[in-house]
């Protein structure tokens, strides 16, 4: 969750300046020989992956910072967050896949930095490789599992998460149902919200929101990351040297890497994604076959679909887009905003507010278009309205929020005893149905989906 900010690295170098200025940023950087004696690697691909890590660095949040934002806790310098971010050989596309934490995964044989003793292959949990060997031994677990070559390593902690957000001036998040987690103290209503730092670490920690647990915080991490680079394209830091120094800055001074990747690096992929937007960007998560995989000595672990898995990485490999078609630069499909509730559960009587002739017909085929169940017989309003208003049972208000995505703007007005058929009086300020898609929370996203499908809605217009 914290390994979002350092791709802003990359994003963030498309200012283009200078090689000196990049050379004193690259010096903050603190290095690992994270590829140190490794053998029988798998053959390099086109393009670069990068194994991005959060690890638990509170050691350096302030007092005020643990209170507000639910920090507290002894520093583990543990990691629960794994992402391979592979850049297209083209640098046109980014493609990003989490990898659960509690994975069923085998460490290799190697040998325990402390004691010098050789250790034996054995099955353990994803996040395990870490504690036990290090940056090395995960690297190496990784590239067992995935086949794939990894050629750089980055490790993020709290710190610079929360100051990239910050020095950016907070990233947009939208939601279309309450988030409400008191272990992390995070508290949306739906809507749209600018989080600051400490918000947004509260966002992407989040566990308890949803029946999801960890699947539905990787798929709010990874609409974070989409939103951070919506933010860094459209917020003017690429074009100005003092703020792209003051963002990389707060992002390198507690970042850990590998000593390859270093100033050319970072020019060299910053020249090359000057366009870079989250329509060029792609996420997914590594097909999940069995989410309560048990194992004696681990308990609970979460087992890949071995045959979907290897579809993912051999795209990875052979430098292909996950999505249908690549994207294009600067260019998308408008993005759908994800419900609750299947749009096909839901019915829907459209009535015409306005004296427009012809708007309930408009309306009902749209809302019918993105899914709904409209009546498909919309009728006249007893009377104009300036706004459109949803009227709903409260026993159905997710459903109302669900129908109010795909009509934003419009009033909720709770009328009980309604029953299950929503109302929509279509009043003047109408304009179009927005598409959304359902999500259900509990199972894991099983699809590849693009930046700008993930981003709040008119985010950057």
């Amino acid at each position: 969750m914290r390994a979002v900010s350092t791709l802003s690295v990359v994003v963030l170098a498309s200012a283009g300046i200078g090689h000196a200025v990049m050379s004193s940023l690259d010096a903050g950087i603190a290095r690992i020989d994270a590829f140190k004696d490794m053998k029988n690697r798998p053959r390099a691909g086109q393009g670069m992956n990068i194994l991005l890590v959060g690890t638990d660095g509170r050691d350096r949040i302030t007092a005020r910072e643990r209170r507000e934002y639910r920090l507290g806790g002894v520093p583990c310098h543990c990691t629960d967050t794994m992402m391979i971010v592979h850049v297209s050989e083209n640098r046109e596309r980014a493609t990003v896949v989490s990898l659960p934490r509690d994975s069923y995964a085998e460490v290799p044989a190697h040998t325990d930095a402390a004691s010098r003793q050789e250790v034996a292959a054995h099955p353990v949990k994803l996040n395990a490789a870490y504690a036990e060997g290090g940056p090395q031994l995960t690297i190496r677990t990784v590239e067992n599992m995935t086949h794939v070559k990894i050629d750089h390593y980055l490790e993020v902690d709290f710190t610079s998460f929360m100051r990239t957000v910050d020095v950016l001036g907070g990233v947009n998040v939208c939601t279309t149902t309450p988030l409400k987690d008191s272990y992390t103290g995070l508290d949306l209503s739906p809507g749209t919200h600018m989080l600051s730092g400490g918000q947004a670490l509260q966002y992407v920690r989040a566990r308890h929101v949803d029946s999801a647990s960890d699947f539905g915080r990787m798929q709010r991490q990874q609409r974070f990351l989409a939103a951070l680079i919506e933010r860094a394209t459209s917020s003017g830091v690429l074009l100005n040297p003092m703020r792209f120094r003051d963002v990389t800055r707060a992002v390198l001074g507690s970042v850990r890497a590998d000593e390859g990747f270093g100033t050319d690096e970072l020019l060299d992929l910053g020249r090359a994604m000057r366009n870079f937007s989250p329509s060029s960007s792609e996420f997914a998560t590594v097909p999940i076959v069995q989410m309560n995989y048990t194992v004696k000595g681990l308990g609970s672990t979460v087992k890949w679909d071995q045959a979907k898995a290897e579809q993912l990485f051999s795209a990875l490999r052979d430098d292909k887009p996950l999505t249908v078609d690549q994207p294009q630069r600067g260019h998308g499909p408008a993005p759908s905003a994800p419900v609750e509730v299947d749009p096909r559960q839901i019915r829907v009587q459209v009535e015409n507010g306005t004296g427009t002739i012809g708007l309930g017909k408009r309306v009902d085929a749209g809302l019918a278009a993105t899914g709904f169940a409209t009546t498909r017989l919309p009728v006249t309003a007893a009377a104009h309205v300036p706004h459109t208003v949803i009227s709903y049972d409260p026993r159905w208000d997710r459903s109302a929020r669900a129908l109010a995505a795909a009509l934003p703007g419009a009033q909720l007005r709770a009328v009980p005893g309604q029953g299950p058929l929503l109302r929509v009086i279509a009043g003047a300020d109408f304009k179009d149905v927005h598409k959304v898609h359902f999500e259900d929370p509990a199972q894991p996203q099983q699809t590849a989906v693009r930046g700008s499908e993930v981003v709040c809605p008119g985010a950057g217009s």
